[in-house]
């Protein structure tokens, strides 16, 4: 974790110094127009590769304009995987992002986010059961991708009953959630007849 530096003065505008509105345990962040970020639990600087490593900690924090007090938190995670995305081995390809900017204005853009936000969780909860049982072979901290890769080939048939359930429910999710929309057509549009394909 790169180090924080502690200013010479701390910042004296009310919104820096009572965080109020959010939850006790939510760390409130400042950002202010020279583009640093003030902690305000640590009344200190602190940089990008820090709220990084609070976000692989787990630790819950807000980013709000120090004047205006909007929420920021969403840019700056966005602009943390920007640099993730252009530093290292990138998650996203040219055609998957393609799609999803395809998606912004779509009638669909509402059901794609929480359907994606939905096969995170469930591929959180698979990574997390293979780290489990992973752990009396290796620390999972310490393993790199390519370790990972090794792992997963050695237990290629686990691996693959989890996958197949990760795929199964994946395709339930979408299948219900199109059923939802379905239903909420009907009952907006009732002229129109059932929109399931279920005659």
């Amino acid at each position: 974790m790169v180090a924080s530096r502690r200013p010479a003065k701390a910042p004296t505008d009310a919104a820096a110094a009572a965080p109020a509105a959010d939850d006790a345990n939510t760390r409130v962040l400042k950002k202010y127009p020279n583009r640093r970020l003030y902690d305000t639990r640590n009344s200190s600087y602190i940089t990008l590769a820090d709220v990084k490593q609070m976000v692989l900690d787990g630790q819950s924090f807000v980013v709000r304009d120090a004047k205006s007090g909007e929420d920021l938190t969403r840019s700056i995670l966005l602009q943390i995987i920007l640099e993730e995305e252009t530093g290292g081995v990138p998650i996203f390809s040219t055609q998957m992002l393609s799609q999803i900017i395809r998606f912004y204005g779509h009638a669909m853009q509402g059901m794609m986010g929480s359907y994606l936000e939905k096969n995170l969780q469930t591929f959180t909860e698979i990574q997390h059961r293979l780290a489990e049982q992973s752990k009396t072979l290796y620390d999972p901290k310490a393993m790199s991708p390519e370790m990972w890769t090794q792992f997963l080939q050695g237990q290629a048939p686990v691996v693959q009953g989890l996958m197949g359930n990760y795929l199964e429910q994946s395709k339930n999710m979408f299948l219900q959630m199109q059923e939802q929309m379905a239903k909420q057509a009907e009952t907006l549009f009732p002229g129109m007849g059932p929109l399931s394909g279920k005659r």
